[in-house]
């Protein structure tokens, strides 16, 4: 649980940094485990397409996604943890692991959730990974958040309306250390104590206009491998450039009370802790993996999956 101390600094400026939420030995290495297999596969099936030269999957994981990176392949949706907005089909990919619900169902950081949010918690399925390679290595106008550095927004403000009055965390976990070099996240410290601000679409992402707030206020927040930071759905952050010559690895989780909307409702989500009801507590990696399996094959029939309000009409995005 967080102290008082921590719960107190975070309703105060937004957000709270802990330093070491999760084990680097029982977390961490079991994802970077399951995430080289996962990209190993990957670049064997990328290497028989001709795509990648032969051998590339015999490399450590963060080679393999430079290798991914210098053949200018798109290695991003087939490693992220959701369906991803636009046209999904049958055989869009995503990873549901159990290394990944393993973390997400981790006691500390449940816990510490716990400590903001109360016991009646939600995984909300507004979550990805984020691995960032150097932007130098990066070729053409890739723009995507998760992939560059991202703009300045608001958690809620990804969402759909529905969500606006809902209660919710984000988790950002580090996976490897996080540093000014190599893109940490930062932060307007109080920002939260604004309403939701108007968010511009623009060049793939979703923006605030910088008339809305002083950008010198910013604060940048390093974070050691296992550290998380924590924000309230209202404050303001964004993240750096990687300039370091090696990737930047995280984790993006969000946590709502149950019984609030998740703002992507078409989207799966599930109960990750119940005081009043444990029995409804979801506790396998498989049946996770399976929610999200039903997702794909439901929205695979319908529309493009809008997953955000914002269509940039609004004059302050001019």
């Amino acid at each position: 649980m967080l102290t008082q101390e921590q719960i107190e600094k975070f309703e105060r400026d937004g957000y709270l940094v802990v330093d070491r939420l999760v084990s680097v030995a029982e977390v961490l290495e079991p994802l970077e485990i399951e995430y080289t297999a996962l990209l190993r596969g990957l670049c064997q099936q990328w290497s028989c397409d001709d795509r990648l030269p032969a051998a590339a999957d015999e490399k450590d994981f963060s080679s393999m996604i430079m290798a991914a990176v210098d053949a200018g392949i798109d290695y991003f949706q087939p490693i992220d943890i959701s369906l991803p907005t636009g046209d999904i089909n049958a055989r869009t990919p995503f990873h549901a692991g159990p290394a990944v619900f393993a973390l997400m169902t981790n006691t500390a950081v449940l816990d510490a959730v716990e400590s903001l949010l109360g016991p009646e918690l939600t995984s909300n399925p507004i979550q990805h990974v984020r691995v960032k390679p150097p932007r130098g290595a990066l070729k053409g106008a890739e723009k995507r958040p998760h992939i560059v550095a991202t703009d300045w927004h608001q958690d809620r403000g990804v969402t759909h309306a529905d969500a606006d009055e809902s209660r919710m965390v984000t988790v950002w976990v580090a996976v490897t250390a996080a540093t000014e070099e190599n893109g940490c996240l930062q932060v307007i410290p109080g920002s939260h104590k604004q309403p939701m601000l108007t968010h511009c679409p623009a060049s793939g992402q979703l923006r605030i206009p910088k008339q809305q707030f002083s950008e010198a206020m910013a604060q940048p927040l390093p974070v050691p491998a296992g550290g998380a930071v924590f924000f309230h759905p209202n404050t303001i952050h964004s993240s750096l450039e990687n300039t370091s010559a090696s990737i930047r690895w995280s984790f993006d989780l969000r946590y709502n009370v149950t019984g609030d909307s998740t703002g992507r409702e078409f989207f799966p989500s599930f109960v990750a802790r119940s005081f009043s009801a444990p029995e409804t507590e979801l506790r396998s990696a498989t049946a996770w993996r399976q929610l999200w399996e039903d997702a794909r094959t439901r929205l695979s029939c319908g529309a493009p999956v809008d997953i955000h309000r914002w269509d940039g009409e609004d004059e302050l995005c001019a």
